[in-house]
């Protein structure tokens, strides 16, 4: 990503509020009040998704942002900002909002373990 990238984005979030990248696994981390809300793929933005909000962008058609690892497609609980959110700050701010508050649950959710986890003692 391009600093010109993260300028616009900045641009485009303006009315949500102050928003920093972080690089990340050959893409971007995309912050508000240090909590990812976003990322930035392939030049592509990705907003956090959760149950309370996944319908809006599945309705929009959007899809969510995938990667492969040892030939198998990997999904992710982020999913393709709709295009009409670079041209318009106040609906930019909406979805911004909703991924943000997505990201607010899935850090005060029980992390989940799965077989293979160590067990902390």
């Amino acid at each position: 990503m391009t600093t010109e990238y993260m300028d616009y984005l900045t641009e485009v979030f303006r009315e949500f509020g102050y928003v920093t990248a972080r690089r990340m696994f050959g893409g971007y981390g995309v912050y508000h009040d240090g909590l990812m809300f976003g990322l930035v793929a392939a030049d592509t933005l990705y907003l956090k998704a959760d149950a309370a909000n996944v319908a809006e962008f599945e309705q929009e058609g959007l899809p969510p942002f995938e990667f492969e690892r040892n030939g198998k497609l990997i999904a992710m609980s982020y999913y393709q900002a709709p295009d009409a959110i670079m041209d318009d700050p106040e609906l930019a701010a909406e979805w911004a909002q909703r991924s943000f508050d997505a990201a607010r649950r899935a850090r005060q959710a029980p992390a989940k373990r799965s077989a293979n986890s160590p067990t902390l003692r």
